[in-house]
């Protein structure tokens, strides 16, 4: 299959010790894995959302052209999956899923948090990862940085966000 390149949305968040650093090594990593990024919004502080903590994140979006490898979309996404969480790993986040009795996710603390929003027009979905993103929507954190970054083709090919 030739190599085609998409656009890697990411959000980044951090609401434990030098949230700035954390961000910044977060970027570092990811300029190694994926070349230096096309687009970076501007840090935003905010509230926990899901979960009550004393610590503010600070979030930002980021924007990188990426190599598509398979013919299969979702081979795609998870092989960004395991990069971004072995780069979580790396900065010292405990990757440790809780649900509530209800079934819903329990959020904690993190140094570091990257989430895969979108990757060019794919839609995919799996026990692992579904990109886009499901809750982008309800995530202002994750909107506003967003929006300053979005390509005329994402707000086309996903009006729903914008």
């Amino acid at each position: 299959m030739p190599t085609t390149k998409a656009d890697l949305y990411l959000s980044l968040g951090s609401n434990l010790g030098d949230r700035e650093a954390y961000l910044k090594a977060a970027l570092a990593a990811l300029n190694r894995s994926y070349g230096r990024y096309t687009r970076l919004s501007k840090i935003i502080e905010t509230e926990p959302v899901g979960f009550n903590s004393p610590n503010a994140f600070l979030n930002l979006c980021v924007r990188y052209r990426v190599a598509l490898r398979s013919a299969d979309p979702l081979q795609d996404c998870l092989r960004i999956l395991h990069r971004v969480k072995a780069i979580e790993e790396q900065l010292g986040r405990e990757l440790k899923v809780e649900y509530d009795e209800a079934g819903n996710r329990i959020y904690h603390d993190r140094p570091i948090d990257i989430d895969i929003l979108f990757l060019g027009d794919i839609r995919c979905s799996s026990t692992l990862v579904t990109v886009p993103h499901p809750r982008i929507a309800e995530r202002d954190f994750v909107l506003r940085p967003l929006r300053q970054i979005a390509t005329p083709t994402l707000r086309r090919s996903f009006p729903e966000y914008f």
